[in-house]
């Protein structure tokens, strides 16, 4: 572990969302659809998969106190995540998503989430103590979409800050969620100015930057926004590392078997934090930044062959194992 890296409880702790992700399991008897209550949410994916390489995370966020809510703090706690700064709601019910599954892996959400529990964590029910001792405090925009939980992610994000935190970035745009996608774009743009660590998915680059062009795309933001490590995700055509002046670029690992890709860009992400865990952000180089996408895709790979995300991340040694292959 690098010395910036001293000295804190927690290797990463992320803020946002928690959720149930309704994902299609078959046809009932009678010509129903069959759903499987998986628990979810982009933030404990992430967090999940860093708990399974061995890395200490926390989670900070809001339930309902309801059937699902309970079965979110377990699954949570279950997986390795510490679940003190969780808090639950006695009005509003937990936020459900509805997961359609197309034949090639790809989704459409539908959400119920108006509000939804996610959205009620106040500022006065942020645990400070578990923000001051992250060492990567990690975040999205989905617990930007209205106006009370904005706040209480941007007073997050400073407490981390303040602290020394390295502070980590995925826009994760869902549009259903937003009054309009410019009110996106405003609150993506404040986590690209907070950020130094950003994991951006290739719609989201050519949507933010109007860059049909990553590499473009990429330089505008670079041109903006002060973001030491860059990291995108290209679903089949692999992902790319910007850092400083350089570009790795790592082929994927194309399944043939794969079943969905929930989860998939969070594997990914959290690969990249554990590499950053272990080198820090001021000396990469081009086989650092190999190694990193190399094992975030085999990872990623992984999971787009299994349902559900949070409970079903690989083990260090399956990831090592495909690599090898």
């Amino acid at each position: 572990m690098v010395n910036e890296f001293m000295g804190k409880q927690f290797d990463v702790v992320a803020l946002g969302e928690l959720l149930i992700d309704f994902t299609e399991n078959g046809i009932s008897e009678q010509g129903n659809p069959l759903f499987e209550a998986n628990p979810g949410g982009a933030p404990c994916n992430v967090l999940a998969m860093l708990s399974k390489l061995g890395c200490q995370t926390a989670f900070i966020g809001k339930v309902g106190k309801d059937f699902f809510g309970e079965q979110l703090k377990n699954a949570i706690v279950e997986v390795g995540i510490n679940a003190r700064g969780l808090r639950m709601d006695w009005d509003v019910h937990t936020t459900l998503a509805m997961v359609h599954t197309y034949p090639d892996g790809d989704r459409d959400f539908s959400f119920y989430r108006s509000p939804g529990a996610d959205m009620m964590l106040r500022e006065d029910e942020l645990d400070r103590n578990t923000l001051e001792n992250a060492k990567i405090f990690h975040f999205g925009t989905l617990s930007m979409t209205d106006f009370e939980i904005r706040k209480t992610t941007k007073k997050a994000v400073e407490i981390a800050k303040e602290s020394g935190a390295v502070i980590s970035f995925d826009p994760n745009l869902r549009p259903p969620l937003w009054k309009s996608l410019d009110d996106a774009k405003e609150q993506t743009a404040y986590g690209l100015s907070q950020c130094d660590v950003l994991k951006i998915s290739d719609n989201e680059i050519q949507w933010f930057t109007g860059e049909t062009e990553f590499d473009a795309g990429v330089r505008k933001l670079k041109e903006q926004y002060d973001i030491p490590l860059i990291l995108l995700s290209m679903g089949k055509d692999g992902s790319r590392a910007y850092y400083k002046d350089l570009c790795v670029e790592v082929q994927p690992f194309l399944q043939e078997n794969t079943i969905e890709t929930t989860g998939a860009g969070d594997t990914f992400g959290a690969c990249c934090l554990y590499h950053v865990l272990q080198y820090g952000l001021e000396n990469l180089d081009e086989q650092n930044l190999t190694q990193m996408l190399t094992f975030a895709n085999a990872a990623a790979s992984i999971v787009t062959t299994r349902k559900g995300a949070l409970r079903v991340m690989p083990s260090r040694e399956e990831v090592e194992a495909l690599i090898k292959q």
